[in-house]
């Protein structure tokens, strides 16, 4: 799975995950959980998935 690497949000999980001091497959394991849920909102709404974006301004 690269979509921990890619997604803002999912590399913002699995990082989290990281940090809680899990082994790196139970931390894939949980993004790919994550992801199935992301997949399944598509599809039940019918809305296409938008990455978010973040502005510059703090």
């Amino acid at each position: 799975i690269t979509a921990h690497k890619h997604d803002p949000v999912l590399k913002a999980f699995y990082e989290k995950k990281r940090k809680q001091g899990k082994h790196y497959y139970v931390c894939i394991g949980a993004v790919a959980r994550k992801l199935c849920y992301i997949i399944y909102a598509i599809l039940k709404n019918n809305k296409p998935y938008e990455i978010p974006q973040y502005s510059k301004e703090v």
